[in-house]
C-alpha cells in the first residue's frame, strides 16, 4: 500500500492501473478512520480490483466556529487500517494541494442541500460537492462508497453524479453501530463519559420511530413527536432537528410511504451527532 500527496501522483498509478484494465473503488474519508469506514473499504475491496482511500479534512465544509481545528487526526492509526482492510493506495493531500490561494471555483446545489443539516450549516454540502468532485476527477474511480449515516451526503452525492453526468456507481453502506446502539462517528472521541452514555438518546429514538412505521404508522407528525420526546427525556440533549422527509427529494413529508428517511441531529454538550433510519414501504 502507498501513501501519496498529489494529485499527479495519484493520476499517474491511476493511468496505469487503468492500462491494465482494473476497475477501481474509491472511498473518500476525513480519517480518524472506525469500523464504520473500515466497511466502505471492505466493501470496494470485495467489488474493485483496486481500492482508493482519501484521508482529507476538508476546510471548506466547516464554517466559522465549526471543529476544523479539533477534529481528531491519526495517519499511522488511520494507515494501519487501511493497509489491514486490504486497500492499494492512501491519498493525503495537503489543504494547499486542493485548494489554491486564489481557488475560487465550487459546486454548488440547490433544493436537497437546504433542510435538514444544510439548514444549520449553510455552506457545508457546497463544500462537500465540491471536494468530492475533486477527488472523482483526480482518481476517475468506477465506484464510489458513502456511508448511510451521513444520509443526505449520500443522497446529494447520488443527485451531483446524476445531474452532472459523472459515470460513477454511488454505493451507500448500511450504518455500523457500537454494541449499545450508538452510530459509529469519529466525533465520539470528543464525549465525556457521562455525554458518552446521554448519546445513546440517538439511537433510542431512531430505533423508536423505525419501530412505529413498522408497526404500521404512517402520520409523520405522530412519529416525529414520539421521537422528540424520546430525545427531550436526556438532560445533555439539544435538538437541532427531528424530520422525515421523502428519500429522493428530501421534502418534508405528513405520510410515511414509498421511502422515507427519518433523521435527526442533536447535541450531546457541544458535540453535535447526527443518526437515521430508512423506511421503505408501499
Amino acid at each position: 500500500m502507498k501513501i501519496v500527496k498529489t494529485a499527479k501522483e495519484v493520476r499517474e498509478i491511476i493511468k496505469e492501473w487503468k492500462r491494465e484494465g482494473y476497475e477501481i473503488g474509491l472511498v473518500p474519508t476525513m480519517g480518524y478512520l472506525h469500523e464504520g469506514h473500515k466497511s466502505l473499504i471492505d466493501r470496494s475491496v470485495k467489488e474493485n480490483d483496486k481500492t482508493v482511500v482519501s484521508i482529507f479534512v476538508n476546510p471548506t465544509q466547516f464554517g466559522p466556529g465549526e471543529d476544523l481545528e479539533s477534529y481528531p487526526r491519526d495517519l499511522d492509526r488511520d494507515a494501519a487500517l487501511v493497509e489491514e482492510a486490504g486497500a492499494d493506495l492512501i491519498f493525503h493531500p495537503e489543504a494547499e494541494e486542493m485548494y489554491a490561494e486564489d481557488f475560487c471555483t465550487f459546486v454548488d446545489m440547490e433544493r436537497l442541500t437546504k433542510g435538514l443539516c444544510g439548514k444549520t450549516r449553510p455552506i457545508h454540502f457546497r463544500g462537500v460537492c465540491t471536494v468530492v468532485s475533486k477527488l472523482f476527477h483526480i482518481a476517475s474511480p468506477d465506484r464510489a462508497y458513502f456511508g448511510q449515516k451521513d444520509a443526505q451526503q449520500l443522497a446529494v452525492i447520488r443527485r451531483m453524479v446524476r445531474d452532472l453526468n459523472f459515470g460513477i456507481e454511488i454505493v451507500g453502506c448500511p450504518i455500523v453501530r457500537e454494541e449499545d446502539g450508538l452510530a459509529k462517528s469519529s466525533r465520539n472521541t470528543y464525549l465525556s463519559k457521562e455525554e458518552r452514555q446521554a448519546a445513546l438518546i440517538l439511537s433510542k429514538a431512531i430505533f423508536l420511530g423505525e419501530q412505529m412505521i413498522r408497526d404500521g404508522e404512517t402520520d409523520a407528525e405522530k412519529v416525529k413527536s414520539a421521537m422528540i420526546g424520546t430525545i427531550e427525556s436526556e438532560p445533555l440533549a439539544k435538538i437541532d432537528y427531528v424530520e422525515l422527509v421523502d428519500w429522493g427529494t428530501l421534502e418534508p413529508v405528513q405520510t410515511v410511504r414509498g421511502s422515507v428517511l427519518g433523521a435527526i441531529a442533536v447535541y450531546i454538550g457541544t458535540t453535535r451527532l447526527i443518526d437515521n433510519f430508512l423506511s421503505v414501504r408501499e
